[in-house]
């Protein structure tokens, strides 16, 4: 990974991490009866940019501290699964040569398969939807909304996929 994309994937990690720890720290300072000038900032920006990814149904977002999270229960497994891989992959690139050699991936065993990057990453996605999209199927064929756990534990495999696809982007696997 040249210098670029190595400083440009530390960047991706630092923001999914701030990103969802300020998710669960907005509610925590809205929660308090009186927030400093920069509490105050962090509550607006991250329920502002909450708006903009997310419907925020209070219905389907998990409340913390009598507070709703500023993106619903799905948006917020996609933004945790996404900061769990960034940081994971990281780490598992930081690994031995030997560890890295043997890890072989999905990416790698589709490449032998002769699929294109472009290929294995819409079959990594597709795989990554799948749950959400299950939860989806059930809401529309039923009427009834999956508890907010489900939905998040169905956000999760789309944001860590994500994350991941960003790391082969990253170490110029995309050539």
């Amino acid at each position: 990974m040249d210098v670029t994309a190595s400083r440009a994937y530390a960047a991706f990690i630092a923001a999914t991490v701030v990103w969802a720890l300020l998710l669960l720290l907005a509610p925590f300072l809205t929660s308090r009866s009186h927030a400093s000038m920069l509490g105050t900032g962090l509550i607006v920006a991250a329920y502002a940019i909450g708006s903009v990814v997310c419907h925020q149904l209070p219905e389907r977002s998990f409340h913390l501290w009598t507070a709703q999270l500023p993106v619903c229960a799905r948006c917020t497994g996609i933004y945790f699964g996404a900061a769990v891989m960034a940081v994971a992959a990281r780490e598992l690139r930081r690994g031995s040569p030997m560890r890295r050699r043997r890890e072989g991936g999905v990416l790698r065993r589709l490449a032998r398969r002769r699929l294109s990057f472009d290929t294995a990453a819409r079959r990594v996605l597709a795989l990554a939807l799948a749950p959400t999209a299950v939860t989806l199927a059930f809401e529309w064929a039923t009427g009834h909304t999956p508890a907010n756990w489900i939905r998040f534990a169905a956000g999760i495999p789309i944001g860590a996929a994500v994350a991941w696809l960003v790391r082969s982007a990253a170490e110029n696997q995309v050539n």
